[in-house]
């Protein structure tokens, strides 16, 4: 398999890091593997991506590469990594059904939930279960008397050889699906649970591996990173939850080989293990995507299925519900990590149907953008596939300052929990404390007074403390006011045409040395301002401290676009444009960054 110089960079940037970890790219190895010869395919993350649409491959074409790889080694399996049930109207019609379907046709031997196979909630997920032709596992989702949901682990016996294959699902599935789909369970310690059944197993079996719906993200806690750190004796670590690239496979101190295939069917993960006399004596990852499967011919007997499947669905899906004059931006990447004109009129329909003073929606529940031009009620669902209601809550405008600074916690690093808003302004200081970022809030044409209450619309999941929004808990609904993707479609027709545009309601600036005053029921006591010293964005003249900014900057190990832009007075976003950089977050070591002239 070739390896792909677009990636490198983002492995640079994943082993910088994760360097503290011992994390460090697979080395290609050209020594011949001992032994015989077990490969294992996986995906992750495919969010029901089940029909072909570049690039993402579908599920009859990873099907056939399934069955190519069988044909020449009949020691194969297929494994996922979690969110699959979810996430198109292909699957949420008919609450994951058709997935299921599909997976069973396909051949799969295990599947591990990750926080979205939890959306249409925890007793609809055990009836899927029970409908898989192969197990769902998780050692770490329990009720609350302490026993598992589903069984821990399997053994699976391959050509004499036995590979132990342990799940585990992300802590973060208790705030990251409807906190309603999970109540009375809880998702334990990945690490401890892990260390326990590596502990059990390792000496039954001739391969361990870990299937993780767990993740590389700098926010998250619980990482592939920190179990393999933490728990020796791991060969394979299979990754889900962050949609991570990694072409060749990264390797722990350990020795742990760690793979993750991306998303939405736009990688098949291949791992080739050669194990002799009980010992792993080779293994390394690769991906094929698109072009490297443009030989191989889709499964007919699952593309006859999703076929049949979409001809069911088609009646519903095709109704014209509205038209847009312009890309509607719903983009991953965009919407949880700044306003888009999507995310500004999905919180304008939220706001209009409910007539609240203020909506907020997450990004993360945007789930793709709208082409120009005339929409169906697929493209409405495909956007908004969650089946989330609308509904009002009576909110302290304190409260509504705290849920905005957790919204941006990870500014500028995309997080789920991003605020899309309505009917409210507010600048993000990325230079301030985690907490202390959001100023210049204003409600309409008014600062927002902390101690008034405001009527805000949110969706039910972040109203009931979805996305870290737990501020929110404890407020009675006042109002519900139907489907989400409903109150969409309706805000479309009334404005025809849509042509909408980012306004600046989200902006990032420094902070003002002191915030303008904000309205109060009562006259506060008087009290002695503490001075405060403003902080400038860009140094009117060279110091000793802080050199003037030279015409390039070369990237160094740690770097980032948001360090590089506070070194010279400007600003990430600057530095993105300038460079014509389409991830932010993918810089590497060696490269050189043009920076904006000094005025």
């Amino acid at each position: 398999m070739k390896i792909w110089k677009n990636y490198v960079s983002l492995l640079l940037t994943v082993c910088l890091l994760f360097g503290s970890v011992g994390i460090a790219a697979a080395a290609t190895d050209t020594t011949p593997g001992t032994g015989k010869h077990i490969t294992i395919l996986h995906t992750n993350d495919t969010h029901a991506r089940a029909v072909e649409s570049s690039p993402a491959m579908g599920f009859a074409k990873v099907a056939g590469i399934a069955d190519k790889y069988r044909s020449e080694n009949p020691n194969t399996l297929l494994l996922d990594a979690g969110d699959a049930v979810h996430g198109t109207t292909f699957a949420t019609l008919v609450n994951g059904e058709s997935i299921v379907k599909v997976m069973n046709e396909m051949g799969y031997q295990a599947i591990v939930p990750g926080n979205h196979e939890f959306n249409y909630g925890s007793d609809r997920l055990i009836e899927l279960a029970d409908m898989m032709n192969f197990p769902m596992l998780s050692a770490n989702v329990k009720k609350k008397d302490g026993t598992r949901l589903f069984d821990p682990y399997l053994i699976k016996e391959v050509d004499g050889v036995k590979i132990g294959i342990i799940a585990l699902t992300t802590p973060e599935t208790l705030y990251k699906t409807n906190p309603k789909n999970v109540e009375g369970l809880d998702i334990t310690d990945p690490s401890a649970e892990a260390k326990v059944l590596v502990n059990e197993i390792r000496s039954k079996v001739d391969v361990v591996v870990v299937l993780g719906h767990l993740g590389q993200d700098a926010s998250s806690t619980d990482t592939s990173f920190k179990v393999v750190k933490e728990v020796p004796g791991i060969d394979v670590f299979i990754d889900g939850h962050s949609h991570t690239v990694l072409q060749d496979g990264l390797v722990s101190d350990n020795g742990t080989l760690i793979a993750s295939a991306g998303e939405y069917t736009n990688y098949v993960g291949v791992i080739d293990l050669w194990v002799d006399g009980g010992k792993v004596t080779k293994k390394q990852a690769t991906l094929i995507d698109e072009t490297e499967a443009k030989d191989i011919k889709p499964d007919e007997k699952v593309a006859t299925l999703v076929n049949s499947i979409q001809k069911e669905q088609e009646p519903i899906l095709k109704e014209e519900v509205a038209n847009t004059a312009i890309l509607l931006d719903g983009k991953r990447e965009q919407v949880r990590a700044g306003e888009t004109n999507l995310g500004d009129l999905l919180a304008d329909a939220i706001r209009d149907v409910s007539k609240a003073d203020i909506a907020l929606t997450n990004g993360g529940g945007i789930r793709a953008s709208i082409e120009k031009g005339i929409v169906t009620k697929g493209d409405i669902i495909t956007v908004l596939p969650f089946g989330n209601q609308v509904v009002t809550l009576e909110v302290k405008g304190s409260d509504i300052l705290a849920a905005l600074e957790v919204g941006v916690a990870s500014y500028p690093e995309p997080s789920g929990g991003f605020p899309q808003v309505s009917g409210i302004k507010f600048k993000i200081d990325t230079s301030a404390a985690e907490g202390s970022r959001v100023h210049s809030v204003t409600v309409g044409d008014k600062a927002l007074d902390p101690e008034a209450t405001y009527t805000l619309a949110t969706n039910d999941f972040t109203a009931v403390g979805g996305d870290e929004y737990t501020m929110f808990t404890k407020y009675a609904t006042t109002g519900m006011y139907g489907a989400l993707d409903e109150a969409l479609i309706n805000y479309m027709q009334k404005l025809g045409a849509v042509d909408i545009k980012t306004d600046g309601r989200i902006s990032e600036a420094v902070k003002p040395a002191v915030e303008p005053e904000t309205p109060a029921t009562e006259t506060p006591a008087p009290t002695k301002p503490k001075p405060e010293t403003p902080k400038p964005e860009k140094p009117s003249k060279p110091t000793p401290s802080k050199p003037a900014p030279a015409k390039l900057h070369v990237v160094k190990s740690g770097d980032s676009l948001y360090s590089i832009s506070k070194q010279y007075g400007t600003t990430w976003q600057a530095l993105q444009k300038l460079n014509n950089i389409k991830n932010p977050h993918w810089i590497y070591p060696g490269q050189q960054l043009k920076l904006p002239a000094v005025s």
